[in-house]
């Protein structure tokens, strides 16, 4: 799928608003008396400081939004919701980039040709586009590649802004360190994964009797001691209803609450009583558990650090933004 990219919110200094709160076309009908009423083709959404949002940027921003959320076929109350939100939030995301912007021309932050075109090639490379493919994908979409350019430009100037503003000011100690790997001992104090078989049976309605008593012969044959592999061997080479599924290795997690709670009961070469499910019946064999060790916080001090690192950027560059909003002149015109 192609790298989604939309056009960079057009920057234009704030006239005055006579002139820019209503841009209007009048259509005049010919041979008729008057002119017709203006119709509304653009107008200002919103002023930030010395530049503005019109109602063009947001509709090329909430565009490929509002197919979406269209396409979900929600009722009409709730998608009229979702669209009021969806566009609240796009605005919002956009006086944000506008923030950002006039940041970095404040910063005097810039940025070359040649790192346009290292990012464009890196791209490129990691998607395994030629030039000629790239430019009919960004077509494909309704984006020159100028467009494209400007857009990277955008992204390169905001990622040496955070760069600025929010990466450079973070500090992780060992002490952080150590803390996140004191909390987190689910996560790094080893792990059991169980290697399970099943043996099922569909049905429903009228025939879940016929279905269940199949099971309790199957039952029966396990606890008279016939290896839970072989009986699967054996049931899958019949034509019998009831089949069986070697399913592999399983953490506890990665399963259902209701499995979760079957088998972390079982031991290495147990199974469970017959459970009901959506589909039918079936019947859990645990073949072994494996215990995976602990690993020590030196194993992955790394690991957390870039965890912790990611969180920071997030939760710091939020803060900046709560700030830099609080700093400026921010109206939004309805």
């Amino acid at each position: 799928m192609f790298l989604r990219v939309t056009n960079s919110v057009k920057r234009r200094k704030l006239l005055p608003v006579r002139v820019w709160l209503w841009i209007v076309v009048t259509a005049v009908s010919t041979g008729s008396v008057g002119a017709q009423q203006p119709e509304i083709v653009d107008r200002i959404v919103a002023v930030v400081n010395s530049d503005i949002i019109t109602l063009y940027d947001l509709n090329q921003a909430f565009k490929p939004y509002e197919a979406n959320i269209k396409a979900l076929q929600y009722p009409a109350d709730k998608e009229r919701q979702t669209l009021f939100q969806v566009r609240s939030d796009i605005l919002s995301q956009l006086i944000d980039s506008q923030l950002a912007d006039q940041q970095t021309k404040h910063a005097q932050i810039t940025v070359s040709q040649k790192e346009i075109d290292t990012t464009i090639e890196r791209l490129k490379e990691t998607r395994s586009f030629t030039d000629e493919q790239l430019r009919e994908g960004l077509a494909a979409q309704g984006i020159t590649m100028e467009e494209y350019r400007k857009e990277i430009e955008s992204q390169i100037l905001r990622t040496k802004l955070v760069n600025r503003e929010v990466k450079s000011k973070i500090v992780i100690t060992q002490q952080d360190i150590k803390a996140y790997y004191d909390s987190h001992q689910e996560k790094y104090a080893g792990e059991k994964k169980y290697y399970l078989w099943n043996l099922f049976i569909k049905a429903s309605g009228v025939d879940k009797n016929e279905a269940l008593k199949a099971m309790k012969g199957i039952e029966i044959k396990l606890k008279q001691g016939i290896a839970f592999e072989a009986l699967v061997s054996e049931l899958n080479e019949s034509s019998s209803a009831v089949q069986g599924t070697d399913l592999g290795l399983y953490r506890r997690d990665d399963l259902s609450e209701k499995l979760q709670a079957v088998v972390s009961k079982l031991k290495t070469d147990e199974f469970s009583e017959i459970l009901e499910t959506n589909f039918g019946y079936q019947i859990i064999y645990v073949q072994k558990i494996q215990n995976t060790h602990a690993k020590p916080i030196e194993e992955v001090e790394a690991e957390i650090q870039h965890i912790l690192y990611d969180e920071l950027v997030d939760n710091k560059y939020q803060d900046w933004l709560e700030d830099l909003r609080a700093r400026s002149h921010i109206r939004i015109i309805n």
